[in-house]
């Protein structure tokens, strides 16, 4: 498999491993590609999982909508569920790093069904950033994204700076330099900075208040396996956020300690590219723990 459709957008994906094997779906982060799972992947493969990384929406260049209200999270979750259609699978192991593993606890909450476990790297869960904000300093840290969300001025800046910038944050500079060149082709990085701008777009904000009082999912649905690893020295998420996801994680698991693996690493934000071994790991781990469905 190399593409798949979804809303009539275009998908570039890599598949590798046995096709019968069980599935992991890879999720990038900004500013990476598909390709930041290159030295995770062969792990998993050589576990017999099979395993698909897709470009997401705004970076495959047949999938990068103009409007930024076309990158709202839950349309996202949509073409991660239309790529499970077009395997024909029922259920994955979704893991996620950054705008992807934001990508994956939206999964997880609006399609749990879809979802055999959950890993996700640096990213914390949406109600420990919330409390990151409301007791902690994720101000200082989240800074950024309302430049992000500007429009044309971030787009100019990293088409000139990309390599250095991604290079002063800790990206090693093999990578830097493969993003730097990506974000300089037409419409890419424009796609790239459309999540920050959907992200704090007054419009989307409207939307979901609106909705709030439509149906509900039932609370009564199976137990989510998950991992959650981070890095202490990552700039983008303060120890507020990241602890409070773990101590969700473990209320979440109760009488079932099995359901939640977190790891703190002495390392910064660029997990796969600085410890492949390591994130390969944990998938595997989280992968091999099974579930007692019976405990609600």
């Amino acid at each position: 498999m190399r593409y798949y459709s979804h809303d009539g957008l275009t998908f570039d994906v890599s598949d590798d491993g046995p096709a019968d094997g069980e599935l992991v779906v890879l999720l990038h982060g900004w500013p990476q590609d598909r390709t930041a799972w290159d030295k995770v992947t062969p792990h998993l493969t050589a576990a017999g999982l099979r395993v698909i990384a897709p470009d997401l929406r705004g970076y495959s260049p047949g999938a990068r909508p103009g409007n930024h209200l076309d990158y709202e999270i839950t349309q996202m979750v949509g073409d991660v569920v239309a790529l499970l259609d077009e395997v024909g699978t029922e259920r994955a192991h979704v893991v996620g790093h950054d705008w992807g593993g934001a990508l994956a606890w939206a999964i997880a909450a609006r399609e749990p069904d879809r979802v055999d476990t959950l890993t996700v790297l640096s990213t914390p869960s949406p109600s420990a950033m919330a409390q990151g904000f409301r007791a902690g300093d994720q101000h200082k840290h989240s800074w950024y994204m309302a430049i992000f969300a500007l429009p044309v001025v971030p787009v100019l800046f990293f088409r000139l700076f990309a390599q250095q910038i991604l290079e002063r944050i800790g990206m090693p500079r093999e990578r830097a330099a493969h993003d730097a060149r990506r974000l300089k082709t037409p419409g890419a990085a424009e796609g790239t900075f459309a999540w920050y701008r959907a992200a704090l777009s007054p419009t989307l904000w409207w939307r979901k208040r609106r909705a709030k009082g439509g149906p509900r999912r039932s609370v009564h649905r199976r137990p989510i396996p998950t991992a959650y690893v981070w890095g202490a020295k990552d700039p983008a998420f303060g120890e507020v956020s990241t602890k409070a996801t773990v101590e969700q994680l473990r209320r979440r698991a109760g009488d079932q300690p099995g359901l939640a693996i977190t790891r703190e690493l002495q390392t910064g934000h660029w997990l796969m590219e600085t410890h492949p071994e390591t994130i390969a790991e944990v998938v595997l781990e989280r992968i091999g723990t099974q579930v007692d469905e019976s405990v609600a």
